[in-house]
């Protein structure tokens, strides 16, 4: 080689610009030390010698590249072509993270998937290696824009895309998020690697159209106040339908509705008129709680007045009964003595009537104008029961 180290006394040592008896050092084109001066070195301040690196050089291409020393041979240039190979060989080491999956491609074909960890495949531009993060759960908010200032994150309103129509004809302000990830099966990987272009767009219109058609569907009543829940899981239900018809290859998790409100420019309105039915549900709740207690009242009353004269009823008949059973035992008796019975009911009739009644004696035969002075026992003996 035209560098190559030739040692011989007096001769030129150190390469093309030999070392002259007037260049002591052998530093090269420069003489001793009279080169450019760089930082560190080689203990004594003077800049690395070129000369000797590249004499290293050629010494070891030399013992690698067997030769005539003129040039580098064949097998020179096979070495070189085989260290390129492997080279290119070693780029089809990858890493996978643990909420990744691997996705490997040889000509644009998928020939599997592989797990979390070190992995590898055909190199490019024969093959490819996709790692998308399967396990990450996404969001995206709709008709309002988050976006940062200072330290803060704030919001905007986006009438273009929150503004929507419902079912009774209303125009209802709805802002929501939506979260979503990769479905996790071999399947729904390629189906979002290769089937969707933009999936943050393509999510966020479907979002949108959904919503749009649930909402249309609805009465603003129930959109503003109970019925956001089942909303919510219908437009999920519908998001999910339609994704699944594009072959996504995504799961939407949920869906939250943000703020839900009338267009600002009629919102005072709307909420006189939601007072409005406050007070009515107030008033009616509150008629319904006296109806509550009147009525039960009402129902107990009767049932006691229907049931004093049940009562009384029974009572009468039972007598009416008694006393016929009476009259009958009374006839078959008077039927067997008749002289007897009837002066026994004369003389009870008369025991009845007598004993209710003051009673004064006059025997028309006797002395004292007939009167016959009377006794009265149970006047004393309530007298002295009163006394005692």
């Amino acid at each position: 080689m035209p560098w190559s180290n030739q040692s011989g006394g007096g001769g030129n040592n150190g390469g093309p610009w030999g070392n002259s008896g007037g260049n002591k050092g052998g530093g090269g084109p420069w003489g001793g030390g009279g080169g450019p001066q760089r930082g560190g070195g080689n203990g004594g301040g003077n800049p690395p010698d070129f000369e000797e690196i590249l004499k290293r050089g050629q010494d070891h291409l030399k013992t690698v590249l067997p030769g005539d020393g003129g040039g580098i041979g064949f097998k020179g240039i096979l070495f070189a072509i085989l260290v390129a190979v492997v080279i290119w060989l070693a780029t089809g080491i990858y890493r996978v993270e643990p909420s990744e999956v691997g996705v490997e491609l040889v000509f644009g074909k998928v020939v599997g998937q592989t797990e979390p960890g070190l992995n590898y495949n055909w190199p490019y531009p024969v093959g490819e290696v996709r790692t998308p993060e399967i396990l990450r759960v996404r969001e995206l908010t709709v008709g309002m824009e988050e976006f940062v200032r200072g330290s803060s994150i704030n919001q905007r309103d986006v009438p273009e895309e929150s503004l929507m129509l419902t079912g009774d004809e209303n125009i209802v302000d709805v802002d929501f998020k939506v979260q979503w990830r990769i479905q996790n099966t071999p399947t729904g990987v390629q189906e979002y690697l290769f089937n969707i272009q933009n999936p943050e767009g393509t999510v966020k219109a479907v979002a949108e159209s959904a919503m749009r058609e649930v909402v249309g569907s609805s009465r603003i009543d129930s959109i503003l106040t109970e019925n956001r829940a089942p909303i919510q899981l219908a437009v999920q239900k519908l998001m999910q339908e339609t994704l699944d018809n594009y072959k996504a290859g995504i799961e939407v998790t949920q869906v939250q509705m943000q703020k839900v409100d009338p267009p600002a420019q009629v919102i005072e309105a709307f909420r006189d008129v939601q007072a409005a039915r406050a007070d009515q549900e107030r008033i009616q709740n509150e008629a319904q709680a006296y109806a509550n207690k009147i009525v039960p009242e009402a129902r107990g009353s009767a049932a006691r007045v229907s049931e004093a004269a049940q009562a009384y009823r029974d009572k009468t008949i039972a007598n009416a009964n008694g006393q016929a059973q009476r009259f009958s035992k009374i006839y078959e008796e008077y039927a067997k003595s008749p002289d007897v019975i009837r002066q026994r009911l004369y003389l009870e009739t008369m025991e009845n009537v007598l004993s209710k009644n003051p009673k004064i004696i006059i025997d028309g035969n006797g002395q004292q104008n007939g009167v016959v002075p009377y006794l009265p026992l149970d006047q004393l003996n309530k007298r002295a029961g009163g006394n005692n």
